[in-house]
């Protein structure tokens, strides 16, 4: 007979001082690399340095007391676009990730429910849209509504939706196969009931990881939908549209392309330390083995 778990070895070790160190340095550095853009993104709404539309700069400045990261080759403050482009890279992962979120998990817990016949077509078909890459489809949807703000956030949240859909699925069905969830149906529990309070206080956490990882993907499509000319149209300033303007004076005005670059990365990490962290701490199997 083999033997109970509790009769041999540990399977969740405690961890060390460094692991446990490790674990929240992660969160930390998330939250600090995505507060300063948060902090970046919110000034720009009170205090510019300089009017997105004030060419008076000189074109290819280096930087200086005037200019800290210097103008483009039309004479524009870069630190300016740099502080809008905060404000739109955050606007753009947060409404996409609404989108995704309530599309997803409506479609998800759709098919949780579903006879069998209707929810193997809806997996299906989101196994098919998730095939295509977020930035085709979100380009494809750009191109019927026309270049804007909210074409890219639209377009981005719809493309992600699918990805949230089936995950919602997945965890859903795990929570419908448990006891507390029969008993409940026993007792006479109604579907909305069910999902209110037994499915969603089951699934969010893990559903909360996935999408601090996807706004971290909306960010990265939002600069590349811009750096495509498919995003905020001018005088609004994106990074992707900044690294697009300045590819042409990478060699003679490097900063103009390391700055959107810098910041990109910057967010992108944050956000992604942050899901980590967050999975850290809503994860049972990690919170038992520190």
């Amino acid at each position: 007979m083999t033997a109970p778990v509790s009769a041999t070895a540990p399977q969740n070790p405690t961890p060390g001082p460094a692991r446990r160190h490790g674990r929240r340095a992660t969160l930390v550095i998330g939250l600090t690399l995505t507060a300063l853009v948060v902090v970046v993104a919110a000034v720009s709404l009170v205090w510019l340095p300089y009017p997105l539309t004030d060419i008076s700069g000189g074109r290819l400045s280096a930087p200086s007391l005037a200019h800290p990261l210097g103008t483009d080759r039309l004479g524009r403050d870069l630190l300016s676009q740099l502080m809008v482009g905060a404000r739109i890279a955050l606007t753009v992962g947060a409404g996409a990730v609404m989108i995704a979120a309530v599309l997803g998990t409506t479609i998800g817990l759709a098919a949780a429910f579903a006879r069998p016949w209707l929810d193997d077509t809806l997996s299906a078909g989101l196994d098919v849209v998730i095939a295509f890459p977020v930035l085709l489809l979100a380009m494809l949807v750009v191109a019927v509504q026309g270049p804007s703000l909210g074409s890219a956030i639209l377009a981005i949240g719809l493309a992600m939706s699918a990805v949230v859909a089936r995950l919602t699925r997945i965890l859903s069905r795990r929570v419908l196969q448990e006891q507390f969830v029969t008993a409940a149906r026993t007792s006479g529990t109604r579907t909305v009931g069910i999902v209110w309070h037994h499915i969603l206080p089951n699934i969010a956490p893990t559903l909360a990881v996935a999408l601090a990882l996807q706004f971290g993907v909306a960010v990265l499509a939002e600069a590349s939908l811009s750096y495509l000319g498919l995003g905020a149209p001018p005088p609004n300033a994106s990074w992707g549209r900044m690294l697009q303007e300045a590819q042409g004076t990478v060699l003679t005005a490097p900063v103009g392309a390391i700055a959107p670059g810098v910041a990109v990365i910057v967010l992108v990490l944050g956000v992604n330390f942050l899901a980590d962290g967050l999975r850290d701490v809503t994860d049972p199997t990690r919170r038992r083995s520190r």
